[in-house]
C-alpha cells in the first residue's frame, strides 16, 4: 500500500508514524498511525521506525507500506545543551529562554552581567551543545556581551556561540570569533529596545543548530537520508502547528497533556487593554513546559498536588487506583481518575503559563499594571496529547480553563471556544506545515473539527 506522506515522531521512548493521502488535493486525508518503542538504546533508531511502520502495516491491513516523502521530529538524541549569557537576567536573558523553547534546546545554565571564573568553571562542566551571548538593547550597553563573549572564547572550548545582543557589537564580535577560529551565528537582538522581545531569529538558529546535533542520535543519520526537508525537534512541532492555525482561526492556546510532562503553547499579543498596562513583554508565540505534571510517568506528582486525602474524598479506592495504574484507562473507574488527574495538569499548568494583574497604592490612588502572558483574547482553547485525547470527559476539562481564572488572573474568557485534535496528530501536522502547508491546515481543521 502506498500513501503520500509518511511522518515519523521518534522520541525518546516511542516512534510514532502517521500516514497521509491526498496531499495537494482538495481534501487530504489522515489515513492512519503506528507506533513501537525507540530504539536508541540498541544502537540505531531505525529499528524502531521499521517497528512503527510494520504496526502501521497491520492496522491498516496492507502487505506493506510505501510512501513519496517521508518527514521527520526527534528527540531521541535528548535536547541541545546551551548556556544562555546576558546583560539584566528580565530583559535579555528571559528574552534568549523565550527562544530557546521549543527550538529544542535545553538550558542548563544562565547568567547576567558579567561572567565570573566560577562560572566558566560551569561551562566546562556542563560542555554545552552551543552558547546564546546576548546583553545590551541596540545603541545601549556594549562592554558587557563583549566581555563574556572574551572570557568564553578564552577557555578554547570551539563550541559554536550565537550572538544575540547590541547591534552595535557584531562586527567585533564576528572579529573575535574568527580570531578565536571559532563558529559563530550572528542574529538579530532578542532584546532590541525596552518592552521589545525579537525571539524568532534566534530560535532559527537553535533549530537549525539542534537538527546537526539531533544526527547524532544512533542510526538518525540514516532517518535523515530518508527525509525531506528539516528534521524539527517535538518539542517544537505542536507549536509550529499552532502558529498556522492562529493565521487562519484567531489567537489560540494549546494544551499538550502527556504521560510525562504538559505542554502550553499559546499564540496571542493579547488585548490592547492590557498591553498598555504590561510592565515587561511577552512574546507572541510562548511556550512553558511543566515537567512534573505528566499522568503517567509523573502521577506520584500529580497526586501530591491534589492532595491524597482531597482524593480519597473523591476516590475512596484510591490506594487500588494507583497500585493497578495503567499507562492506558480500561475501566470508566480508571477513566475517571485519569480524567481528575488531567483536570490537575490542565489547571495548573494554565496557572504557571499565565500572567495576572497586580494592584497597589500610591500617593495618587490605585494603579494595576499587568505581568506575564495574557490569555484574555483568546478565540479557541485546543486540546492534544496522548493522556488528554482519549479522556470522554476532555471537552469538560478544557472547558474549566475558562471559568478557572480569579479577576487577577490573564485567563480565556468565556467566550473562547473549546477544540479536540480527535485524531491526536498535531504534533506531525507542524511538521508538515514545513513542506505542504495548505494540506496540513486542512488536516488540522478537520481534527479540530473546524469548519472549511
Amino acid at each position: 500500500m502506498k500513501v503520500d506522506v509518511l511522518v515519523a515522531e521518534i522520541g525518546s521512548t516511542t516512534t510514532v508514524v502517521n500516514a497521509f493521502n491526498g496531499i495537494g488535493t482538495d481534501n487530504p486525508a489522515f489515513a492512519g498511525q503506528g507506533q513501537a518503542p525507540t530504539t536508541v538504546l540498541e544502537g540505531d533508531v531505525t529499528v524502531g521506525l521499521k517497528g512503527a511502520i510494520d504496526s502501521l502495516s497491520k492496522n491498516l491491513q496492507a502487505d506493506e507500506i510505501t510512501w513519496d516523502d517521508m518527514l521527520a521530529t526527534s528527540s531521541a538524541a535528548g535536547g541541545l545543551k546551551m548556556t544562555v549569557h546576558g546583560l539584566v537576567y528580565d530583559m535579555t536573558v528571559r528574552a534568549a529562554k523565550e527562544a530557546a523553547l521549543g527550538a529544542g534546546g535545553i538550558i542548563k545554565m544562565i547568567t547576567s552581567g558579567k561572567i565570573r571564573r566560577t562560572d566558566l568553571k560551569k561551562i566546562q562542566e556542563i560542555k554545552p551543545n552551543i552558547i546564546l551571548v546576548a546583553g545590551g538593547v541596540d545603541y545601549g550597553e556594549r562592554d558587557t556581551a563583549l566581555y563574556n563573549l572574551e572570557m568564553i572564547l578564552s577557555m578554547g572550548l570551539n563550541i559554536p556561540v550565537i550572538y544575540a545582543g547590541n547591534i552595535e557589537n557584531q562586527e567585533e564580535v564576528r572579529l573575535m570569533c574568527e580570531e578565536a577560529g571559532n563558529q559563530v551565528y550572528i542574529v538579530e537582538n532578542v532584546y532590541p529596545k525596552i518592552d521589545t522581545l525579537v525571539v524568532e531569529p534566534t530560535r532559527k538558529i537553535i533549530q537549525d543548530a539542534f537538527e546537526e546535533h539531533i544526527i547524532h542520535a544512533p542510526g538518525m543519520s540514516k532517518v535523515r537520508e530518508l527525509v525531506k526537508g528539516p528534521i524539527i525537534p517535538t518539542p517544537g512541532a505542536v507549536m509550529e502547528a499552532a502558529k498556522v492555525l492562529k493565521e487562519e482561526i484567531g489567537d489560540l492556546v494549546v494544551f499538550d497533556v502527556g504521560g510525562a510532562t504538559t505542554d502550553v503553547h499559546s499564540v496571542t499579543k493579547g488585548s490592547e487593554e492590557v498591553s498598555s498596562i504590561l510592565i515587561s513583554p511577552e512574546p507572541e508565540a510562548k511556550r512553558t513546559v511543566e515537567g512534573d505534571l505528566g499522568v503517567y510517568v509523573n502521577v506520584n506528582h500529580v497526586v501530591e498536588k491534589i492532595g491524597m486525602d482531597n482524593l480519597r474524598n473523591e476516590f475512596p479506592d484510591v490506594e487500588e487506583l494507583l497500585a493497578d495504574y495503567k499507562p492506558i484507562p480500561e475501566t470508566e473507574r480508571e477513566k475517571q481518575f485519569v480524567e481528575r488527574l488531567t483536570q490537575e495538569a490542565v489547571l495548573a499548568s494554565l496557572e504557571r503559563h499565565t500572567g495576572r494583574l497586580r494592584y497597589f497604592y500610591t500617593a495618587s490612588g490605585k494603579k494595576t499594571v499587568a505581568e506575564g502572558k495574557d490569555l484574555t483574547a483568546i478565540k479557541y482553547i485546543v486540546g492534544t496529547g496522548g493522556a488528554l485525547t482519549r479522556l470522554p470527559q476532555k471537552k469538560e476539562i478544557l472547558e474549566k480553563v475558562k471559568c478557572h481564572g480569579r479577576e487577577q488572573e490573564l485567563y480565556p474568557t468565556k467566550i473562547a471556544t473549546v477544540l479536540i485534535d480527535e485524531d491526536y496528530i498535531l504534533s506531525s501536522l507542524g511538521v508538515l506545515s514545513k513542506s505542504y502547508p495548505e494540506d496540513a491546515l486542512k488536516l488540522m481543521k478537520k481534527s479540530l473539527g473546524v469548519g472549511e
